[in-house]
């Protein structure tokens, strides 16, 4: 079992930053990829940013320039630093982490993202 605690989710002004957090503990040997959905009222889990155990990174379309993925691995977190952010980047996000084999998502709790205009 993998558990992942986020943090650092608030209410900010357009054009401002959040960083987000998510500390994994348990099986984290069993992790590959780790990333952040969001969810907003009304509509699907989408993917914001993943990255892989080697470092590979990928983005959503409407995140792209705006918000950096970064994993340290010594501290078993992943971090979400949104820069420029915008009242449709309001959402709930939820940390991810992925087992490959078998393949299983495991969730945090998810932590809450306000951008007022």
């Amino acid at each position: 079992q993998v558990q992942l605690v986020e943090s650092g989710g608030g209410l900010v002004q357009a054009g401002g930053s959040l960083r987000l957090s998510c500390v994994a503990s348990g099986s984290i040997l069993l992790i590959n990829d780790m990333g952040w959905y969001r969810q907003a009222p009304g509509k699907q889990r989408e993917l914001v940013a993943t990255t892989t155990r080697g470092g590979t990174t990928n983005y959503a379309d409407s995140v792209k320039g705006r918000f950096t993925i970064s994993r340290d691995s010594a501290k078993n977190t992943v971090y979400l630093q949104m820069n420029s952010l915008k009242p449709e980047d309001t959402a709930v996000y939820y940390c991810n982490a992925r087992r490959i084999l078998p393949k299983t998502d495991y969730w945090g709790q998810g932590t809450q993202v306000t951008v007022s205009s």
